[in-house]
């Protein structure tokens, strides 16, 4: 018996368009029009037309699985930072709409994952979400790029990186925050945060710090400038040593949301306010910072489209089309820890 499931050949003649187009269209491939893809999805849908993803990895030899690969520092009570989780949500999703599946896998330094996944056919490939120390993850992204894998990598701006990266602009953040902490009058500006190159976006975030300063007539004063990783113990620890330093200040940049609720727990422990004695800027926008108290002012990085670039760029390279890092500029979302909005 003749079956009557429908094929893209079906689709292909009434949408007027070769297989091949309706192949990568139903892939959402870059290479067809968004009018053309409409129109086949359309037709498809019409058909109730389903991929047979199995049969089309065996013709092109590909998993069609993607792998995320996330590097988190242990911590003693298992938490990850709620800014990659807001990523791993938003690739879970960015991957399903495209009829793809995702391997998540959480890895360390010491672990030899860039012979688990593309390189033993496990993931067409890997998407790379946090790397720890950069200078201590540059041998690995180097053997990846030598092996052919095809990768991209959330985070580095630097020169010389291996592969492709999507990246917020964390220049253009930290001059952002900055620059609202002195429209605002505020002019003893401590930074809290890495700027190490060993953590290029924290650094990059400090040298958006330093310029916004220095534009407004004001040399960076190095005993406003204390080093704390990304969590809300690093946080506090931070702003406790730099309130038991005496140094005067009168606001906080503070390179994550973590740090700046870790830093804003050590002002209300020496019985400061905030924002009316010590305003705070915070980085990321986890979901957290609006339900904070009070609500924290921060610079947005965009996960969502983040997230659908770099889906969509690792699909490219994939298929063999050329592939450009990408720049994503972050917005500062005002809320109260800066004090009086009106005046923003």
């Amino acid at each position: 018996m003749k079956s009557t499931r429908p094929t893209s050949r079906d689709i292909a003649r009434l949408a007027e368009v070769s297989q091949a187009t309706v192949s990568r269209a139903l892939r959402n491939s870059p290479l067809v029009r968004p009018e053309t893809r409409e129109r086949i999805e359309s037709i498809a849908r019409e058909l109730s037309y389903r991929t047979d993803r199995r049969a089309a990895g065996l013709r092109t030899r590909r998993s069609n699985t993607l792998a995320l690969l996330l590097f988190e520092e242990s911590s003693e009570d298992g938490q990850i930072n709620p800014f990659f989780l807001s990523m791993l949500g938003h690739i879970t999703r960015a991957t399903a709409r495209r009829g793809l599946d995702l391997l998540v896998s959480f890895q360390q330094l010491s672990d030899d994952w860039h012979t688990e996944y593309q390189l033993s056919n496990r993931a067409d490939g890997l998407i790379l979400l946090g790397y720890g120390d950069y200078i201590s993850s540059m041998p690995r992204l180097q053997k990846l790029a030598d092996a052919g894998a095809n990768f991209v990598i959330w985070g580095p701006d630097v020169d010389g990186t291996p592969g492709r990266y999507v990246r917020t602009d964390n220049t253009a953040g930290g001059l952002q925050a900055t620059r609202h902490l002195l429209r605002l009058g505020r002019k003893r500006i401590a930074y809290v945060g890495s700027s190490s190159d060993h953590w290029p976006e924290f650094q990059a975030r400090f040298s958006g710090y330093e310029r916004a300063l220095r534009e407004a007539g004001i040399e960076p004063d190095p005993r406003l400038s204390v080093e704390a990783q990304s969590s809300e113990q690093a946080g506090h620890e931070a702003a406790t040593g730099l309130l038991d330093s005496g140094v005067p200040f009168d606001a906080i940049f503070a390179a994550s949301d973590l740090i700046a609720m870790g830093a804003i727990g050590a002002l209300r422990d020496h019985g400061r306010s905030v924002p009316d004695d010590v305003a705070v800027v915070g980085f990321d926008d986890i979901a957290a910072a609006a339900h904070f108290i009070p609500p924290l002012t921060t610079v947005q990085q965009d996960t969502h489209r983040a997230a659908d670039m770099l889906v969509d760029n690792l699909l490219k390279m994939t298929s063999g089309e050329p592939v450009e890092s990408a720049l994503i500029e972050p917005k500062l979302v005002i809320r109260g820890s800066c004090g009086d909005l009106a005046h923003a």
